[in-house]
């Protein structure tokens, strides 16, 4: 992996960023785990820097997770991962950067609450040819729990008492899943260190356990991402010429000079590595009123449509040429720029430890703590407030929306909404208000039936038309992602929310292998929605919803009216 870092118009603030990472030991103090680093005090820090040795203690548990992998793959046609955020992410990208060995099984992965995703993935895999890995650090993320009720319900009613044979669990030590996944019998529980955070666990047993079982070589990524690990270890005096202080100090002192969308262009099967980054740095670093914003498949465009906001990432295989003319244009025009290029698929978990040291350095220069996530919270409050309701009254309180058509009904925070003209009107409250704003498109949609691309007219409109960053996430997932940043950050953005509105529906079990329902999938999806327009509204965040029941067709009038 080759790296290289031009600072644009923040050279002389990098230049002061290197200077003061140095002179501080900040390397030194990471790798020895002092928490004084990013905070005065230990909380939710100290307890969360076990990603600096996952590698190391990933490779002591190697041979049982390639032992596994060979008991199962002849069992087995496919996986289905069960999980949200740091559990699911990194797997997804293993699953769509890496190729399944041939005679393992086909790894896929539910992150959706979607009831016509679910109901794809029940009615396309057999139980009796499935193993379903439900993953979650928690143990009691109301998603995953969800999705682990309902399919472990479906096996017992298709296949009986060997339901347990076809589930496995990743999980913490002492988690309601260990619990859970003894009484219930589950073929295997992966107990992870207990001191890795969620969006940090890449190549911990959440994302190397899942990429055994579609026979990946883990071993040999584990191996590559080593090398990483000790030339950080071994620095003595070479600490500013390492590709992640660099570009940790280039990020954070990019965001103190609002320079803070991070916009991500990765060529070929490196697109897929995206999501993952987006995760990690919004996350991490979307609090306390700051922010640095990864935007990620965003339509390209042309040069002048992009504000001086922006930082750009460019990852490419090397000798690929992909990106030349773009870097050249970029450079040209003095925006900061990282340049990567990788030798190979398995260069994957060196960058998986690269991007964790990034964030945690840009962390440091931005005086935040890079490892709570203290807005999360929030949204799940509110969707409890919804579901709580919901059991009370059977139904789901929803807000004042008004009917724009047969189809569709808006609620707007952006004054009187009577057509979708109010879409506009939101883009340009945030015009008017500031010059740092982004537009979130958040989508509580299918994303089987709605591909992500199908969005990309309506990006590519907002920037063309505003110079304004766009960013796009299917819900609930982005709630366990971007969702912290955007009730953490200085209030830029500016968020449409399309809700789905399903004509079928899908019960949760009450209780694993019972069937007994109170709830449902659509429900779910809706409160989630809800409690986090709530949420985005209490930090006045100014937020449009659609509720509809023809998505392209409102996609198409969005696009018509910007």
């Amino acid at each position: 992996m080759k790296v290289k870092v031009y600072p644009g118009r923040l050279g002389n603030h990098f230049g002061s960023a290197l200077k003061d990472f140095a002179n501080e030991n900040i390397l030194k103090r990471i790798l020895a785990k002092d928490y004084r680093v990013w905070s005065e005090k230990p909380d939710e820090i100290s307890n969360r820097l076990g990603w600096l040795d996952s590698v190391e203690t990933t490779l002591e548990s190697i041979d049982s997770i390639l032992s596994f992998a060979e008991e199962i793959k002849d069992k087995f046609k496919n996986i289905l991962l069960l999980g949200m955020g740091g559990s699911s992410l990194a797997p997804e990208v293993f699953s769509k950067i890496f190729e399944r060995k041939f005679g393992y099984p086909i790894l896929l992965v539910l992150d959706s609450t979607d009831p016509d995703t679910i109901k794809y993935y029940s009615q396309t895999l057999k139980s009796s040819e499935t193993l379903y890995v439900v993953s979650t650090k928690s143990g009691g993320t109301v998603e995953t729990i969800s999705f682990m009720k309902y399919f472990f319900t479906k096996c017992v009613n298709e296949i009986g008492d060997y339901a347990g044979r076809h589930f496995v669990a990743i999980t913490d030590p002492g988690s309601g899943l260990e619990k859970m996944a003894r009484e219930l019998r589950f073929r295997k529980i992966f107990l992870n260190d207990a001191n890795i955070g969620g969006r940090y666990s890449a190549l911990s047993l959440f994302g190397i356990v899942p990429a055994a079982l579609m026979g990946i070589d883990v071993r040999k990524l584990l191996i590559e991402a080593n090398k990483i690990v000790l030339e950080h270890k071994d620095f003595h005096n070479r600490v500013t010429e390492f590709a992640s202080v660099k570009i940790g100090c280039l990020l954070g002192e990019a965001a103190i000079n609002n320079i803070n969308k991070l916009t991500l262009v990765n060529s070929g099967n490196q697109k897929y590595l995206g999501a993952w980054v987006e995760q990690l740095v919004a996350e991490s670093t979307g609090k306390v009123g700051k922010g640095i914003l990864p935007v990620d498949l965003e339509p390209l465009s042309n040069i002048e449509n992009y504000s001086k906001d922006r930082i750009f990432v460019l990852t490419s295989f090397e000798n690929e040429s992909s990106t030349y003319s773009l870097k050249k244009e970029l450079i040209d025009k003095n925006f900061p720029v990282i340049d990567i290029s990788v030798d190979g698929n398995y260069s994957l978990g060196a960058q998986f430890f690269l991007w964790e040291m990034i964030t945690a350095i840009a962390g440091w220069r931005m005086k935040i703590q890079p490892f709570d996530q203290p807005d999360v919270e929030s949204a799940k409050s509110e969707t409890r407030k919804f579901l709580s309701a919901y059991q009370e009254t059977g139904k789901l309180s929803m807000t004042d929306t008004i009917r724009i058509d047969e189809n569709t009904e808006i609620v707007s925070s952006v004054g009187e909404c009577k057509s979708f003209d109010c879409v506009k009107k939101l883009v340009e409250s945030g015009i008017e208000k500031q010059s740092n704003s982004y537009f979130a498109i958040q989508a509580f949609v299918d994303p089987i039936k709605y591909d992500q691309a199908l969005f990309d007219p309506l990006r590519s409109k907002i920037l063309s038309e505003y110079k304004i960053a766009t960013t796009f996430g299917y819900g609930p997932r982005f709630l366990h992602s971007t969702g912290q940043l955007h009730k953490g950050d200085g209030g830029n953005g500016l968020f449409l929310q399309i809700i789905s509105l399903n004509e079928e529906n899908v019960a949760i079990p009450d209780d694993a292998g019972r069937n007994e329902s109170k709830l449902t999938f659509n429900v779910l999806k809706v409160a989630q929605a809800l409690g986090d327009r709530e949420s985005l509204l209490s930090k006045k965040r100014n937020v449009v919803s659609i509720f509809t029941k023809d998505v392209k067709d409102t996609l198409d009038k969005l696009e018509s009216v910007l």
